[in-house]
């Protein structure tokens, strides 16, 4: 019987193409944890983006000469990774927006304000991020639609026995949800959820944001009809996000920006929109940003995905052990096997921020307020929590010395 090894992340090795593990902080070597709103980014990505600056970067789509040509490469090059990244069926279903926020909002706005009327209900949960919340509730009360919400349990995990109460509300016309909780770290059942949008005529629209750097995505096997995520998390640049959806979708929605790139063709009378992808990427797109993000798509998937999410369980697995051990530490959501390397929590009497700040004198970055989850920290009964979160370069000592630091919090100020 042949024995299949998995592949295991070497931390260490990795740690060595982040310049930021070079620097000190008060004094003290500089922990990192909050990869979670944003990944230090790799020498290899920043060198190539640099290379693309100095040798290849002109405006793309426009030109023949071989500059531009060299751009339009590099620009649609990184456009075929994201493709293969998240299993589009094509290319041309990869939209390239300025963050996964954008992208939600194209959603909302192009589908959302032609397809929803009076009687539809739109369903989010009470885990989402206000950038796949707040532009359903708006577009909702815009057009006259229902705005509902899945709530949780107390171990923040979806409450999925509402689902039948909800659909006899109204027509189901959207469900929107994150693949994991940005606060939580849980991971969601979108596939379940996505045959139920679709059982009721519905389309599923995904926040990949704090997935797709940590683990697998399949757009195809997720069964969803839009999903987003940004490179900024997944160790590439700022500015730079993208958009999958199914083609027949994008191909019937209105454009959401207008202006030159998205045009066929503009007379005095009639403006005609130009084909896929294009349609949708109006003006000059942040062509070195997106090279940058193909670069960044290329470096973690030379890790592995499966290595990646495999690390993140041991040390999430490793940290809740450790913080179970305070009594006077509160951490919220679901058991270490069912989230992602995301740990919130919060000391007795201590508010986040000055958590964080005490932490940051001891060289430990993590990230303390309301995560851009509200509705999500009124149902926790809090206002805000501290937040440390993990990614490739993360190493169990880093952990201790989080743990380490709470104890001196509560020796200051608990």
């Amino acid at each position: 019987m042949a024995v299949t090894t998995q592949p295991k992340l070497d931390a260490q090795r990795i740690r060595a193409d982040f310049a930021y593990l070079e620097e000190l902080v008060n004094g003290k070597p500089f922990a990192y944890l909050d990869s979670a709103v944003s990944t230090q980014k790799p020498r290899q990505v920043l060198d190539a983006m640099r290379e693309f600056y100095e040798h290849s970067y002109t405006n793309v789509h426009r030109s023949v000469y071989r500059l531009a040509e060299r751009a339009t490469e590099g620009f649609e090059g990184a456009r075929q990774k994201v493709a293969a990244f998240v299993n589009a069926p094509s290319e041309r279903e990869v939209i390239f927006t300025r963050s996964s926020t954008e992208a939600l909002n194209l959603v909302a706005y192009a589908w959302g304000l032609d397809n929803l009327g009076k009687g539809d209900l739109v369903v989010v949960t009470e885990l989402e991020h206000h950038s796949n919340f707040v532009p359903w509730q708006y577009v909702a009360k815009r057009t006259g639609a229902t705005f509902r919400h899945i709530p949780i349990d107390d171990q923040g995990e979806l409450q999925l026995d509402v689902l039948d109460s909800l659909a006899r509300e109204g027509t189901v016309k959207v469900v929107a949800n994150n693949l994991v909780s940005n606060s939580l770290g849980t991971i969601n059942p979108v596939e379940k959820l996505a045959a139920w949008a679709h059982e009721q005529g519905a389309i599923m629209v995904v926040d990949a944001a704090q997935a797709a750097p940590h683990r697998p995505i399949d757009v195809q096997a997720l069964g969803c009809d839009f999903l987003a995520f940004s490179s900024h998390k997944m160790c590439g640049p700022s500015g730079v996000g993208a958009l999958w959806g199914r083609r027949e979708l994008l191909e019937e929605m209105s454009p959401f920006n207008l202006g030159g790139e998205m045009i066929r063709s503009v007379s005095i009378d009639k403006t005609t929109w130009n084909e896929l992808p294009y349609k949708f990427e109006a003006g000059t797109p942040a062509i070195a940003e997106a090279y940058g993000f193909g670069v960044a798509i290329d470096y973690i998937s030379e890790i592995g995905l499966e290595a990646i999410e495999r690390h993140e369980q041991e040390l999430v697995t490793y940290a809740m052990g450790r913080l179970a051990g305070l009594d006077w530490v509160t951490v919220y959501g679901p058991p270490a096997d069912r989230r992602a390397g995301i740990v919130s929590f919060n000391v007795d009497g201590v508010h986040p921020h000055d958590v964080s700040q005490l932490l940051d004198w001891e060289g430990i970055a993590v990230r303390g307020g309301h995560h851009c989850t509200q509705p999500l920290m009124t149902r926790l009964g809090v206002s805000a929590t501290t937040r440390a979160s993990f990614y490739v370069y993360t190493i169990p000592e880093e952990v201790d010395r989080l743990v380490d630091g709470l104890h001196k919090v509560k020796k200051s100020l608990g």
